[in-house]
């Protein structure tokens, strides 16, 4: 990875962060692709709606993968893990509320699966192996986490953490935590679909579009505009 040496201030937050020219897929932290689950999580018969709560860094990312993956409904960045009265980005941004930058995923199961979403997240969205922090993003409030909200969820997303470290698919551990969701509070309005009003900022050039980027190439037929 090659570090810029500058700084950039981030929307809503009075405080400068370094960022970095990062790109999740050629970091070095995977070996080849990351494979499909390996479990049972077939496409329902019929059309509805789930969710699933995410959290894998800055959350305008993470937010924007998913409004490109195909059977997603809607998709809303926002805080989980901590209390109401800190669900504020600037009181987050302590790192000392228990929150994490996290999105909520509205998606339909009939035209794409959880385990399929976990795919892309730890593909593309995240790297789930740094601790507390993503890329230049450092602190408790961008861990990784899965947020379940039913048994099916949690036991979906543990045995495919248990079984892409068994194959060595990461050079180091996974550290993403699996808890259940107890709420998720939505993040102020100018941090909604924010990449899509801001392509031009540093931060989401260097490390948010290659991400788009990489779900487009390595998942073309999950992928839509």
């Amino acid at each position: 990875m090659t570090v810029l040496h500058s700084f950039l201030f981030r929307t809503g937050a009075r405080r400068f962060v370094p960022f970095l020219a990062l790109a999740f897929l050629a970091c070095g932290s995977v070996h080849g692709q990351v494979p499909e689950y390996s479990g049972a999580d077939p496409l329902a018969s019929t059309p509805a709606k789930e969710t699933a709560v995410l959290a894998g860094g800055c959350f305008w990312g993470v937010d924007a993968v998913f409004k490109h993956v195909r059977g997603v409904k809607e998709v809303s960045s926002g805080y989980s893990g901590g209390e109401a009265s800190t669900a504020q980005y600037e009181t987050v941004s302590t790192g000392r509320t228990g929150h994490a930058e996290s999105v909520k995923v509205v998606f339909d199961p009939s035209k794409v699966t959880y385990a399929q979403l976990l795919r892309v997240f730890f593909s593309v969205a995240t790297d789930p192996t740094q601790l507390n922090r993503q890329g230049p993003d450092v602190g408790t409030q961008y861990r990784s986490v899965i947020f379940y909200g039913d048994d099916a969820q949690k036991e979906i997303a543990q045995n495919y953490i248990a079984q892409l470290d068994k194959a060595g698919i990461y050079r180091h551990p996974i550290v993403t935590q699996v808890v259940p969701l107890q709420h998720f509070y939505e993040a102020e309005y100018y941090h909604q679909d924010y990449l899509a009003h801001n392509t031009d900022n540093p931060y989401i050039i260097y490390n948010d579009l290659p991400k788009l980027r990489a779900l487009k190439k390595e998942f073309p037929e999950l992928y839509r505009p």
